[in-house]
């Protein structure tokens, strides 16, 4: 499997919710960076409830050298400089095994159809264990992305008056259906 497929699975497992081993994010993105300190993440949730509000990195690795190269990374060698309270590797099938992570990472494998294992991580732990599995993050370069990927949209504030606007209209035609629904069975009957 190519990287991109890779980070696409990523994100869809971070969105994932607990009761199919994922994490529950409510917002994911893929191959997104900040100019805080640098860091390009291969897909980044974020979890706005309890219980674990926070986020969730997954890095993708295809080659057992790329895995290696990772812990030259400025922000692998002081882990509070990096991204992701929570934090995972992604690889095919065969190319690690848990024994090989550094401490506190997590690791998912993915078959040839695409099917995702969690080998290691704070979703596999019951929820008073899984601080165990928490970094220290980089909150402001974790900021930094998640305004970068907002201003992406445009202007959050018009699509945020969109959305309740449409919330409302569906609501006001859902009343005006049930109500001639009513009408409709009181003249059938």
């Amino acid at each position: 499997m190519r990287h991109k497929e890779l980070c696409a699975l990523a994100v869809d497992w971070l969105r994932r919710p607990a009761s199919r081993s994922g994490p529950g994010c409510s917002a994911a993105v893929s191959e997104s960076g900040n100019y805080v300190n640098r860091e390009i993440v291969d897909a980044i949730g974020w979890r706005a409830y309890e219980p674990l509000v926070g986020s969730v990195l997954v890095e993708v690795k295809t080659s057992r050298a790329d895995f290696l190269a990772d812990r030259r990374k400025k922000h692998r060698s002081n882990t509070g400089n990096g991204i992701g309270k929570y934090r995972y590797f992604m690889v095919p099938e065969g190319l690690l095994d848990a024994d090989d992570l550094p401490e506190k990472w997590g690791l998912l494998v993915v078959n040839e159809k695409g099917h995702i294992r969690v080998v290691a991580g704070h979703v596999q732990m019951r929820r008073g264990d899984m601080d165990v599995w928490a970094h220290c993050c980089n909150e402001e370069a974790e900021k930094a992305l998640l305004i970068q990927c907002l201003s992406r949209v445009g202007n959050p504030q018009k699509v945020q008056d969109s959305i309740r606007m449409e919330r409302r209209l569906n609501s006001r035609l859902m009343r005006e259906n049930a109500k001639l629904q009513k009408e409709i069975r009181s003249k059938c009957a």
